[in-house]
């Protein structure tokens, strides 16, 4: 079975510091407006059953990435080695179609009108020994970061979209 870099997110443990936000934004210096990582409150239920929970969600680097298949210019690949799903932003024409399709919102447009994203810091950080920022920042372990199963990947890929579609 096939391996791959993932991030899971443990809801129960999430105490929305955006800690993990933050850390993304200021190491990474995205510009204003954009947000590779982001948090999100959810509220449901009805009164007086009303719960919340909390999300951080970046690019997943899906297992079968939508956003690669509807690319109309290729700029969108997925690294065999690791499963980092990247852009290649001189080839993007700005179009947002992986914006559309992607059940995570995670495609990001700047100033430039070309798509950029979570690339797990993996020019920053030696992903082997290391974590990416994001992950470093969290207080409670709420996001974590591994190398999982292709299984397990689909698992908590799925999870994530039950949770913001509360």
């Amino acid at each position: 079975m096939s391996t791959q870099y993932g991030f899971y997110f443990i809801k129960e443990k999430c105490i929305q510091c955006f800690g993990c936000e933050v850390a993304c934004k200021s190491w990474r210096e995205a510009e204003l407006g954009v947000r590779w990582r982001r948090v999100h409150n959810i509220w449901y239920g009805r009164f007086p059953n009303v719960k919340t929970a909390s999300a951080s969600i970046s690019c997943m680097h899906c297992v079968d990435p939508v956003c690669v298949k509807v690319c109309p210019v290729g700029a969108i690949k997925k690294r065999a080695e690791d499963g980092i799903v990247v852009v290649d932003r001189s080839k993007c024409t700005g179009c947002k179609t992986c914006l559309k399709e992607c059940p995570f919102s995670a495609p990001q447009f700047g100033e430039d009108g070309r798509m950029q994203k979570c690339d797990m810091c993996m020019n920053e950080v030696d992903l082997s020994n290391e974590f990416p920022p994001c992950i470093e920042t969290c207080p409670t372990k709420a996001l974590q970061f591994t190398k999982m199963d292709t299984k397990e990947k689909i698992t908590i890929e799925q999870e994530i979209q039950k949770l913001i579609a509360l």
